[in-house]
Order: structure tokens, then C-alpha cells, then sequence
């Protein structure tokens, strides 16, 4: 691989988003990235640094009067003892310009599930290469695989900021020349593997360089950029998918509204805005059942009425009764009184997170919005090389893998491309029988 001028942080100016400060929403974000890079230690870096853990917390995560950075997010028993971290564990600190809610996403292989249900709904990711592990004296050093794994699902999930944070470099004998390779190598990867990368950015988790305050005194080849935190204070969130029509999965109806001032005495339909928005007088049809409604009233999350756009909930009441149940989805109707087209057939990208291999003739479930229906497994596509990013013909998908596949469902659904919309184009496989979750679905 030739040698790639590295990838420099924008200045934060240049990331900042148009709201006000004070009244930006929290970012929601994940680290990610190989075993034991340094992810819930930088995470411990930036709760400590940023004055978000109490002293009594703090004092419980010494060990041979060393603070334990890691130990303040892996708060399984089983994380402790093995060194690794299992399951997703979620922080919430903020800073005086934001508030952040953190994730630390497992980077063992095993685990890649917990990675790819965190990444689904986040903002934002951080993915730490660590350098000892690299032959940073090396121009064209290959990354881990697992690094690149979590950058391709990241891409896959449509996380919209993507920041790479070298670190280690405290631990490496030249942390410029370590730097500029590593980076060097991160941008050529994500040129290939078509990654918009916010910023790449060096640091010390262990020793707080570069976290959440500059690092006066170290070599980073040059690099001027802000440090991590001021970059994360400067992200934008995952913007609501108001642009399309509207969309609503029913997640709990209210049988017998006592409320008849609110309700007018109907059934009310309890759930989040898919996307788009909803009000009074708009036409929905019911899925699968096909039927028309028109919207009568609209209550918003204190049972006001008004009306209410995506990523909040509401609860519609109809003009008539129809048959309506946890599952369904109401979408919109135009004025050629069509809606979402369903369809029994699906084409999508699986990232295939069971131990057990997926093959063509399998049967799942498939939950989509909270409807449940059976899919058979019709094909196998391909698989995606995660090391040359070539698609190569396959026949079946092991554990971790990523690939296209076709499904047959044995009921209609109202997809969309998950590149459209993240809520209408994602789906979830669990196997039948251990109702373990086996994979995440993106249509295509």
C-alpha cells in the first residue's frame, strides 16, 4: 500500500453544528474497535476527566492505588475477570456546551451482536485502533480485522460521524512516525471501503493526552486538531426522517380510552413516529390488513393534542374503528390513494451474528417495527471480504460475516432501503428455536 498523507481533524469550527449550543440534543455515541485497543479506558478517561464520576465511585476502582480506568464501564462480574468487555455498557456525562450518552461496545468477535445493536441507534462512533498492535514503523501496515469489521458495520448502519482515534501512541517509541502510518493506513481504508471519515485523531487514553485536554508536551507528527472531546462536542445527532411519508408502528393500543376529552371515546394507537409526520385528517392504511382510515385526532407524549413528526411518540385515534393491533403499521396514503408498497420478497444485507452458519432453506423470525413474521432464507448472494472488500459468490455465512442474501416472508411487509430510511429498511432475524438473535437485516 503507498504511502496516504494522514487524516487531519476539520477544524472544530468547521463541525460545529447550527443549533445553539446549549440546546443541541445529547449525542449518543459508541466506541468500538479490536480486543483490549483501549475502548472502556477511554471512555473511564473522559467520565474522569470531565468531572462526571463521584469520588466514591472513583475509590472503588483502584487497584495497588492505580485507578482502573476500565472498571467504570465493565460492570459485569464476568467482564472483571476475563479483562474483556461482553455486553454494552452505557454512560451518560455532559460537558457545559453537552450532554453525551456513551457506549462501550464489546471488540471481541464473539460479541459483535452487542456491537451492531449499539451502533443501530447511535449518533456517532468512535473506533480506536491501538498502535502497539500495528507495525507502525511500516508505511503500508495492514489493519486488524477486527478494526476493519466495525468500520464496515458502522457504514452499514448508516452511522453518520465516523471518528478514528489512534491510541497507544504513548506506549510506541516514535508517535509521529506511528501516527502519520496509522492514519496513513486508516485513510486508505476508508477511501476503498467508501467510509467518510469526520476526523482522525491521536491520543493516550491511559495517560488522558489528547482526550479531553490537549497533550502540550507530545509529538504527534504534526498534528494541530482539537482534542477527541471537542470534536464530539461539535457532532451533529442523527436527523429525524421527517422528509418521507408517514410511517407509524403500533406498539400498544389503548383498548378502552377513559379519556374521552383526548380520544374521543376511540381507540388510541401508542408508539414512535417512523417518519414522517402525522395530524388530524391525514389518510393512513393499515398493514397488512389493508384497510383506510383517516386520522381524527392526534395526542402527543402528555396526551396533548398536536401534531407530531418522527423519532417522537404519539398516539393517533381514527375516524371509524378498524382492526388495528400491536404490529401494525399505519402509513400514509397519497392523493392517488396509494401508500408504502409490501411485498413477500426481500433483498438485504445481513451482518450474521449467530454461531450457527446461515444457509439457504433456514427459517426465522423476522421482526420488523414490532411485527413478527416468518422468513425463509430463499438464497445467499455473496459475502463481503472484510480484508480485500471484495464480494465473492457464496453459499452460506458464518459467525460475524456480512453478505447479501433473498428472503421469502410468509407475510407482506412495507419496507424501504435502509439508505433511505434506517426505522423502515431494518429488520432483525431470531432463530425459531433459542430465540437468540442470529441477525441484522438492511434492505436493500
Amino acid at each position: 500500500m503507498s504511502t496516504t498523507s494522514p487524516v487531519r481533524a476539520e477544524p472544530v469550527e468547521a463541525l460545529a453544528h447550527s443549533q445553539p449550543q446549549d440546546t443541541r440534543p445529547a449525542l449518543k455515541f459508541i466506541t468500538c474497535g479490536s480486543v483490549d485497543d483501549g475502548k472502556s479506558t477511554l471512555i473511564g478517561r473522559l467520565l474522569v476527566d470531565s468531572k462526571a464520576v463521584l469520588q466514591d465511585h472513583l475509590a472503588g476502582v483502584q487497584r495497588q492505588g492505580e485507578t482502573d480506568l476500565a472498571l467504570l464501564t465493565d460492570g459485569l462480574s464476568a467482564e472483571r475477570e476475563q479483562g474483556i468487555t461482553i455486553d454494552v455498557a452505557y454512560r451518560y456525562f455532559n460537558t457545559e456546551t453537552r450532554k453525551f450518552i456513551i457506549g462501550d461496545a464489546p471488540g471481541h468477535e464473539q460479541y459483535t451482536r452487542n456491537m451492531v445493536t449499539a451502533a443501530s441507534s447511535a449518533d456517532a462512533a468512535v473506533v480506536l485502533v491501538d498502535a502497539t498492535k500495528l507495525d507502525w514503523r511500516d508505511a503500508g501496515l495492514k489493519l486488524l480485522p477486527q478494526t476493519r469489521r466495525h468500520s464496515l458495520l458502522l457504514k452499514l448502519l448508516r452511522v453518520p460521524s465516523v471518528v478514528f482515534a489512534v491510541n497507544k501512541l504513548d506506549a510506541v517509541e516514535d508517535s509521529a512516525l506511528a501516527f502519520t502510518h496509522i492514519s496513513g493506513a486508516l485513510a486508505a481504508f476508508a477511501a476503498d471501503a467508501g467510509i467518510a471519515v469526520t476526523a482522525t485523531v491521536p491520543v493516550s487514553a491511559l495517560k488522558g493526552w489528547n482526550v479531553v485536554d490537549a497533550a502540550a508536551d507530545a509529538d504527534w507528527g504534526g498534528y494541530s486538531g482539537p482534542t477527541l472531546l471537542d470534536i464530539l462536542e461539535h457532532l451533529p445527532v442523527t436527523p429525524a426522517d421527517t422528509a418521507l411519508p408517514f410511517a407509524f408502528p403500533v406498539q400498544w393500543v389503548e383498548k378502552f380510552s377513559s379519556s374521552s376529552d383526548t380520544s374521543q371515546g376511540r381507540r388510541v394507537f401508542w408508539g414512535r413516529v417512523a417518519t414522517g409526520a402525522v395530524q388530524p385528517g391525514q389518510q393512513v392504511r393499515v398493514m397488512p390488513s389493508g384497510q383506510t382510515a383517516t386520522v381524527a385526532q392526534v395526542l402527543n407524549h402528555v396526551r396533548q393534542p398536536k401534531a407530531v413528526a418522527a423519532g417522537h411518540s404519539a398516539g393517533v385515534v381514527l375516524d371509524r374503528e378498524v382492526d388495528v393491533s400491536r404490529g401494525d403499521w399505519l402509513l400514509a396514503v397519497n392523493e392517488q390513494g396509494e401508500s408504502l408498497e409490501a411485498s413477500r420478497e426481500i433483498r438485504a444485507t445481513v451482518a450474521w451474528m449467530d454461531d450457527e452458519t446461515l444457509v439457504a432453506g433456514r427459517v426465522y423470525w423476522a421482526l420488523h417495527g414490532h411485527r413478527w413474521v416468518k422468513a425463509k432464507v430463499k438464497r445467499i448472494v455473496h459475502k463481503l471480504d472484510i480484508h480485500t472488500l471484495a464480494e465473492e459468490d457464496a453459499t452460506q455465512l458464518e459467525p460475524n460475516a456480512i453478505g447479501h442474501i433473498e428472503l421469502s416472508l410468509q407475510e407482506p411487509l412495507a419496507t424501504a432501503p435502509f439508505a433511505q430510511s434506517r426505522a423502515l429498511g431494518s429488520l432483525v432475524l431470531v432463530d425459531t428455536a433459542s430465540h437468540k438473535t442470529s441477525g441484522a437485516l438492511l434492505v436493500n
